[in-house]
């Protein structure tokens, strides 16, 4: 008897290894993948606050309370809770917290000597077949600067010149199912004369230079971003 219960022990022991083995494997994928993020909608409307805010002013994306983890990405455990309208998640079994913090993107407003503005034909979702300035976001221990001057190499084939910062503005940016919010930083600069544009294969399909003289040129243009939008209308103030 003794000995049959020690391997029923063993037994028991080693499909409490694989559980928790199963469980590990399911919370990396939630890092590689995404897969266990849910419930994000495309709503951009603003307007939510709870506890976690320090003032009852503080507003926070309607749509983004719901982005939850399954499993907490370090313990595994299920209690991985989610704050601040999707803002924070804490998970209250191995105190691990992660904040969603605002991503930092860059674009460029280039004008030739036409008075034209170059933009862009979006290549790839979100916002296929529309208009962008060129730009995109940054990278690890990199200025918004640097981030300009390599996007538009990246992006156009050509150095840009005279960056010179203009605005920033919020924005929304939808992928696969995922929201994320920006912080779009945006520079005016210009390109060497003659020089020869060739798009980034998969991120542009084409380059148009168009005339933007008026708010309604950029109402009536089909930007994909509404930072896009807002920048060109500063730009037309500030001429």
């Amino acid at each position: 008897m003794e000995r049959k219960r020690s391997c029923q022990h063993k037994k028991r022991d080693a499909s409490h290894g694989q559980k928790k083995s199963r469980t590990y494997g399911q919370f990396f994928e939630i890092i590689r993948h995404k897969k266990y993020l849910k419930n994000w909608t495309n709503s951009v409307d603003f307007h939510r606050t709870d506890s976690l805010a320090p003032n009852p002013e503080m507003r926070y994306p309607i749509g983004m309370e719901g982005n939850r983890f399954i499993y907490c990405p370090q313990c595994g455990g299920k209690e991985i809770e989610t704050f601040g309208g999707g803002r924070k998640w804490k998970c209250p079994k191995c105190g691990f917290e992660l904040y969603n913090n605002v991503a930092n993107a860059v674009g460029l407003v280039i004008q030739n000597a036409d008075g034209e503005i170059l933009l862009e034909k979006r290549a790839k979702d979100p916002r296929k077949g529309f208009l962008a300035l060129p730009g995109g976001f940054t990278d690890f221990d990199e200025s918004a600067e640097e981030a300009a001057h390599r996007e538009c190499i990246e992006e156009t084939g050509v150095a840009p010149e005279k960056i010179k910062y203009l605005c920033s503005f919020p924005n929304t940016y939808d992928y696969k199912g995922i929201r994320y919010k920006t912080c779009d930083i945006f520079f005016t600069a210009s390109l060497p004369q003659n020089c020869t544009l060739k798009p980034q294969e998969g991120e542009v399909d084409a380059f148009i230079w168009k005339k933007i003289a008026t708010k309604e040129d950029v109402e009536n243009c089909p930007l994909a971003f509404d930072s896009a939008r807002k920048t060109l209308s500063k730009w037309l103030e500030e001429k």
